[in-house]
């Protein structure tokens, strides 16, 4: 769609800007601040920032003016195989000490849907009009329901965002889920790691309920980067019993 007719064109203003030049108000704020993992960069820092010092306190829009994030088990052995278990044999070397390394590291990439093996589960909703940068550190329990007898090798974390704030005659919004046709996006993995099994994978069964913990805060060092720490609270089924299995990553 287009932007026609707009008779001003008014330039951000930085929290460390120096033009003194005062905005009362601004009537609408558009920004596409999402990154990876939605949080990515912390780029909703200073949108925040500007709703709090410019919005019009009654009148103003956001647009995108909400946010949601979905967590979901997926298989993923071949990728796998490529991303990381190529690190025990490197032209003969064996440098399994560096998988342990990349593991910790989230993967952006396209999920093919038939790749999915549970139902998705929200972990995360934003309203951009009323949270704070406290809500953007967060920690969620999440129940996933297994749709087939299948592996899971990594858990998928994708977003949606709704534009409904204001006089919009047909509310709008996109999602990067892996149902979805691509956006630049894309989804993330979580590979999980230091299963007893071999290919630290889950073995899993229709029905059989995986349930976990997820929480995401800015890194010490680095606001712009995300720790993300995950947890298999539960996994108790045919072939797969896990209990309280905590891993760690680092999206930079």
């Amino acid at each position: 769609s287009k932007v026609e007719d707009i008779d001003k064109l008014m330039l951000a203003i930085g929290e460390n800007d120096d033009d003194k030049e005062e905005v009362k108000y601004v009537d609408i704020i558009i920004s596409e601040w999402m990154g990876y993992f939605l949080l990515y960069e912390s780029m909703l820092d200073t949108v925040l920032y500007a709703r709090d010092r410019w919005l019009h306190p009654t009148k103003g829009i956001l647009l995108p003016d909400k946010a949601r994030m979905y967590i979901c088990g997926m298989e993923d052995a071949h990728m796998k195989r490529e991303r990381l278990d190529f690190w025990q044999d490197v032209y003969g070397f064996d440098m399994a000490p560096l998988r342990k390394v990349a593991i910790q590291e989230p993967v952006v990439d396209v999920v093919e849907a038939n790749r999915i093996v549970t139902d998705s589960v929200l972990i995360l909703e934003l309203d951009i009009a009323t949270c704070t940068r406290k809500d953007l550190t967060f920690d969620s329990k999440f129940s996933l329901v297994v749709q087939r007898n299948d592996f899971i090798h990594a858990f998928c974390v994708y977003f949606e965002c709704a534009f409904s704030a204001g006089p919009l005659q047909h509310p709008v919004g996109f999602s990067t889920a892996p149902f979805c046709p691509y956006t630049h996006w894309k989804q993330t993995l979580l590979y999980i790691q230091d299963l007893s099994s071999s290919d630290d994978s889950l073995t899993v069964c229709t029905q059989e309920k995986i349930e976990g913990r997820i929480a995401c805060a800015p890194n010490s060092n680095n606001r712009r980067d995300l720790d993300i720490q995950l947890e298999i609270l539960k996994v108790q089924g045919r072939y797969c019993n896990v209990s309280n299995h905590k891993m760690s990553y680092r999206l930079r």
